[in-house]
């Protein structure tokens, strides 16, 4: 390997030359098998293993359960056209519960390589992952995988394979048309004719594209015939006449752009610093010689090197030993030792320049957070995943004595993948994880007991509710304790157009602290009126707080204590203690005490609390659920055996369609009545029925359920019953 290692650090330094890629794709299209072959063709496994040895999966339950868990990185230097490039490639999950790992696999790249199926075409989950490149603005080029099903088992003729094709091709088209802003609508289409489409099949390690095929005079003719042919073993020739890590990697350097490129116009979309300031620039040119800024998309807790967290790096040179801050925190930090990846393994580094993904140890650290040798540098946006935890369980120690033990397994189990979300309940002393589904949550359970040995036992399933208000509130009054600080909400339900803003990601969670026009543009064509727009001050997990005072003197002082506050009950709302969403909260006025002694954090936080929760019990507030929108594919003659599974669970059928002798059904279902849906559904399918997740939704609970699940979750939380009825009118 010493070879290799050493041609990458020859080109890690010339940004133009190198690609940063993910690839994505649903589950079971055949993504680790894809990374596999690319891996064996850069000379870096045995060709013999490649699409058995799964490389990239290198935790066991990745190996037993045939799923890609983790996203995985590695590095290998391709030669285009007689130049060395270097390519980071990072494989990612495809099932729809481990979904956070793709988003933040994508901060880490500008291009990513969807992989589709050629008999299934275009799901839901390539929907979903694709939605989540581009909201990073990240680039795609299409693989179309699984060509050897359709010359086998269709056995369709080149001119219904191109039919084909040409579905799969033109509906990705229109799904990027349908999401890609203005400025990208028409240069990001996916083409045959300039090889930003390719096709073959990953387990026989083959692949075509036009370009490819006039350079090397191959027909689709002679696949079709090396198929056909009597000998089993014909079709290995392909692998040498069109290998798949050539012709794929070759589309890669020609299609997807470098970092110099693409972060001229990704920054702009991930970071909202100054982009005429001096780290402004370096950023949007991945200058070597600015000030370091990287974004950490993964953190490992290796047992023998401890933490290792994979980042990006945007400007400046990572150094070994060199002197660091996380954004947002005082405490230097050192950078012990970098890697580059190369799969389970990681070889030693002493410096990266801009542009390159890599391994850093010795600093402590989460995914998301900007690592720079600037204190005061203005953090990269918050990465943050399409959908949120809805399923969550209560976990304990089988031994009470290993209550420290797991306490700090589940420190570590929250770095390593942010999507899980810890919480200690210190009134009722519950450890609650929540995830994204019952897979998602099963394979951390697992994990905990056989990686980390601490034996545990977990509840049933908790569903996850969000709390929202109905109707505008009256002026509420929070006081403070000592009775001289006097502040006023108001909230009312946000508008349809604003809900849908905050859902699709275009304006992220955020604390507004100067002019920024680009989110008062959005704001606006959301419906909101402009005066208002330059008064938002905060936007929180689907909530905007609204400053509506007016000359008030101390108001500068306190508005910090102000957002603590209303993200604190966002968090956890008065009906339930579960988080709150679509709301809109105005402070209307203020009455401040002269005297900054009386003003603060003790006297404003309380006020702030109690007006803003009052406020909330005034606008017929409501428990909403979580829905789910699945797609289920069967044989047709399961069709009754599905609806009325859905039926069955409070479910809704949206649509379905049939083809050829498969159904193709779409419903609606309640988060809380789809535990053991998996397992119903094999048992009403002999096992042929399969179900993916198209979109996640929150709805009003039913009236005659809203009562009985309040009291049931007050009392899951050891909350008094009558708690908040009793609150001030």
């Amino acid at each position: 390997m010493a070879k290799m290692i050493d041609r990458i650090k020859k080109i890690i330094k010339d940004p133009k030359h190198i690609r940063n890629i993910a690839i994505a794709a649903h589950i079971d299209h055949g993504k680790t098998t894809f990374s596999d072959n690319l891996l064996a063709g850069a000379g870096m496994m045995s060709e013999e293993l490649a699409g058995k040895q799964l490389v990239l999966d290198f935790h066991e339950d990745e190996k037993a359960r045939g799923i890609t868990i983790d996203a995985a990185a590695v590095s290998m230097v391709h030669e285009y056209e007689n130049k060395e490039y270097l390519i980071n490639l990072i494989d990612t999950p495809g099932h729809v519960d481990f979904g956070g790992d793709v988003t933040r696999a994508m901060r880490a790249v500008d291009g990513t390589i969807v992989l589709c199926c050629a008999v299934e075409g275009i799901m839901p989950q390539t929907e979903t992952v694709l939605k989540q490149a581009l909201k990073e603005r990240v680039k795609p080029i299409l693989f179309i995988n699984k060509v050897d099903r359709l010359i086998k088992e269709l056995k369709l003729t080149p001119e219904q394979m191109q039919q084909r094709f040409i579905k799969i091709i033109s509906d990705l088209n229109k799904y990027l048309a349908s999401i890609l802003p203005d400025e990208l609508k028409g240069k990001w289409k996916v083409n045959v004719e300039d090889g930003s489409v390719c096709f073959g099949s990953a387990f026989h390690n083959w692949a075509l594209s036009v370009p490819y095929m006039k350079k090397k005079g191959i027909t689709f003719k002679e696949i079709i015939a090396a198929y056909e042919d009597p000998d089993d073993n014909a079709y290995k020739k392909l692998a040498k006449l069109a290998p798949l890590h050539e012709v794929v990697l070759d589309a890669v350097i020609k299609h997807l752009p470098s970092p110099v490129e693409a972060q001229e116009y990704r920054i702009k979309k991930i970071w909202h610093g100054d982009l005429e300031s001096p780290e402004g620039k370096a950023l949007l040119t991945a200058d070597p010689n600015g000030p370091l800024a990287m974004v950490v998309t993964k953190v490992v807790v290796d047992p023998q090197a401890g933490e290792i967290a994979t980042a990006r790096v945007f400007s400046g040179t990572a150094r070994k030993g060199d002197q660091v801050y996380i954004a947002g925190s005082e405490t230097p930090s050192r950078l012990q030792q970098l890697y580059i990846y190369n799969g389970p393994k990681r070889d030693i580094i002493e410096e990266v320049p801009a542009g390159n993904i890599i391994g850093i140890s010795g600093v402590k650290t989460f995914p998301g957070d900007t690592i720079t040798s600037k204190k005061d540098l203005v953090p990269f946006e918050q990465i943050k995943h399409i959908f949120d935890p809805v399923i969550t369980k209560s976990i304990e120690p089988q031994n009470p004595s290993d209550l420290p033990k797991m306490i700090e397994v589940l420190r570590v189990v929250a770095k390593e993948d942010p999507s899980v979300k810890v919480e200690i309940n210190e009134e009722t002393g519950e450890y609650l994880i929540s995830g994204m589904g019952e897979l998602h949550l099963e394979v951390i359970e697992n994990r905990i007991m056989t990686e980390k040995k601490v034996p545990i036992k977990s509840s049933p399933p908790i569903v996850v509710y969000r709390e929202t208000v109905t109707k505008q509130s009256p002026e509420m009054e929070g006081k403070s304790p000592n009775k001289h600080n006097k502040l006023y909400f108001k909230v009312e339900p946000l508008t349809d157009q604003l809900k849908e803003l905050l859902k699709s990601g275009e304006v992220p969670d955020m604390r507004i602290k100067k002019k920024d026009e680009e989110l008062w543009a959005k704001l606006e064509a959301a419906g909101m009126d402009s005066k208002e727009s330059r008064r938002v001050v905060d936007i929180f997990r689907g909530n905007i707080l609204v400053d509506g005072t007016r000359g008030i003197v101390h108001i500068g002082e306190i508005i910090e204590m102000v957002m603590d506050m209303f993200e604190d009950v966002m968090s956890a709302g008065p009906l339930a203690r579960e988080p709150c969403f679509n709301i809109k909260v105005t402070l209307v006025d203020a009455v401040l005490h002269e005297d900054a002694i009386h003003r603060g954090p003790s006297q404003i936080y309380p006020a702030v609390r109690d007006g803003i929760r009052h406020a909330i019990i005034n606008a017929a507030p409501l428990l909403l659920e979580p829905l789910q929108i699945l797609r289920f594919e069967a044989p047709v003659e399961y069709l009754g055996e599905i609806s009325k599974i859905i039926s069955n669970k409070r479910g809704q059928l949206l649509d379905m369609k049939q083809e050829e002798q498969h159904v193709v059904v779409v419903g609606k279902l309640p988060v809380a009545e789809m535990f053991g849906l998996s397992n119903e559904l094999r048992s009403a399918t002999g096992g042929r029925g399969y179900f993916s997740l198209v979109d996640q939704v929150f709805e009003p609970l039913p009236y005659e359920l809203q009562e009985k699940t309040k009291r049931q979750i007050r009392e899951r939380k050891g909350l008094k019953l009558d708690e908040e009825i009793a609150m001030p009118a």
